[in-house]
């Protein structure tokens, strides 16, 4: 949950973030409620505004190394917009709600373009991305994996309440899949901030739920 006063603060930045494309306050709330009310779904145990919240937090520190701070806003925003855990397509259509949503009120097609392709690469593919912008939003993305413990627990029992309807032995075989691909990486964070902070912590914390998963510990 977010409080009233966070969700306000989120609101005065969404609005400053769309008044520097010149987009009025009033164009700007209708697009804001459309995304405040898919971050609430009741099936967003994880993917929700407190996910934002925390990625917004590691973005603020991340941002003396990126290129178009308004840009990546807008990226944080949208990058989840579309979550259907049945779904293989939510960057795709989080991506297309970016569209939908930002061209009819005047954001730059050339901004949109670049949101877009940001958004597309937090379906997270082995290959490391081109640019600074994405590999932060990237990093933001994932830095929940360097969590403390107790966050990193609740995180993987939000993902789990996401996956409900996915049978225990499958859902232990594919998260199982996700870690490893993690765990396989040369390094899961781009910046050097955060490889320093985080990387051995998150790789801790991926083990520790894969032996919970296999059922080497309670």
């Amino acid at each position: 949950m977010v409080s009233p006063e966070r969700l306000e603060s989120m609101q005065k930045g969404w609005v400053r973030t769309l008044e520097r494309y010149r987009v009025a306050p009033a164009d700007a709330y209708p697009a804001f409620d459309v995304l405040v009310a898919a971050y609430t779904g009741p099936e967003r145990f994880y993917h929700n505004l407190e996910h934002l919240t925390e990625m917004f937090r590691v973005i603020e520190r991340l941002s003396a190394a990126i290129e178009d701070p308004n840009a990546m806003q807008l990226a944080v925003w949208f990058h989840d917009a579309v979550y259907d855990s049945r779904a293989k397509d939510n960057e795709q259509r989080s991506g297309e709600l970016a569209v939908d949503l930002l061209g009819p009120i005047g954001v730059p097609a050339s901004t949109i373009e670049r949101v877009v392709r940001m958004i597309w690469a937090t379906a997270h593919a082995a290959e490391p991305p081109g640019d600074r912008d994405t590999r932060a939003l990237l990093d933001a993305d994932l830095a929940i994996l360097g969590a403390s413990e107790e966050r990193y627990a609740r995180y993987a029992a939000a993902i789990r309440n996401e996956y409900a309807w996915v049978p225990d032995a499958e859902y232990r075989a594919g998260r199982a899949g996700v870690l490893n691909g993690f765990l396989a990486r040369p390094r899961i964070y781009y910046s050097e901030i955060l490889f320093a902070e985080g990387e051995e912590r998150a790789r801790t914390n991926l083990r520790a739920e894969l032996d919970r998963l296999s059922g080497k510990t309670l």
